[in-house]
């Protein structure tokens, strides 16, 4: 199951989605979130799916690599669907279960809610997959720059989010070691209840907690010998600058949310 997460793994291939400005990525992420918001209906979807799946073949991003990334989520999913099917009020009988009744209302609003946390999954890790972290830190710094006049950390914030994203493999290859180092030894973590399961993560939590703070010290250390003091006098190896491409995906974004709510209207 660890090795299904994506997010925070970087895809390395050419493509013109690697090349857009992280600045405009990192804005057409969060203007595709607020399209599946908008969504008010399974048909409102519909645009958004076409352009996640779209910009993912455009970046050479294999679907399996994109959907891989919602196998560690499938008991949220199955949880969020059951919960929302059984608990949601409406009007119109389905399915009569002698235990409950099924309403329609229940049901579209279960495949509503499951439907948007598919696609803000994949919206997310299509940003990760194609932008390596020290380029998503340099864009989200320029992004959160203007904020410096009412002394917000932009430059420490950055640097926070981009360290986060580039340990998530670093700690998912350590969590797989220690896994099978555990199964050697004759740990189960796959056999019994959900309790069971969930009592038998304590031998690889704990070391795996250590091994994050270990990381943490010496990574410290690294950047104090290295004279690291922030952003302060700090000069940048790369000039970002949006091109065509990037003025041609902003559009493409906003045709997306323009065709999201033309569905919502229609329906």
């Amino acid at each position: 199951m660890l090795k299904n997460i994506t997010l925070g793994q970087y895809y390395p291939v050419a493509s013109p989605v690697h090349r857009l400005d992280p600045r405009v990525k990192i804005m057409l992420l969060i203007a595709a979130i607020v399209g599946v918001f908008l969504a008010g209906n399974l048909l409102a979807y519909a645009p958004v799916l076409i352009f996640i799946l779209g910009a993912a073949m455009l970046a050479n991003i294999p679907l399996r690599v994109m959907f891989k990334g919602l196998k560690p989520l499938r008991f949220i999913l199955i949880f969020t669907f059951i919960l929302n099917l059984f608990f949601l009020q409406g009007e119109t009988p389905l399915v009569d279960l002698g235990f409950a009744v099924i309403k329609q209302e229940a049901l579209l609003q279960a495949v509503h809610f499951s439907l948007r946390l598919v696609f803000l999954v994949m919206a997310s890790s299509l940003l990760t997959l194609t932008t390596p972290p020290i380029v998503l830190t340099d864009g989200l710094e320029r992004l959160l720059s203007p904020l410096r006049v009412i002394h917000f950390p932009a430059h420490e914030m950055a640097m926070m989010m981009s360290i986060a994203l580039r340990f998530i493999p670093t700690l998912l290859e350590e969590a797989d070691k220690i896994m099978k180092a555990q199964s050697a030894r004759g740990a189960d973590f796959e056999s019994g209840n959900l309790l069971k399961r969930a009592r038998a993560m304590v031998p690889l939590l704990v070391p795996l907690f250590v091994s994050a703070f270990r990381r943490a010290g010496d990574l410290a250390m690294a950047m104090e010998a290295r004279c690291y003091h922030g952003g302060q006098g700090r000069t940048r190896l790369r000039v970002l600058k949006c091109t065509k491409n990037d003025l041609f995906a902003a559009l493409l974004t906003a045709l997306m949310i323009a065709a999201v709510v033309l569905c919502g209207m229609v329906y």
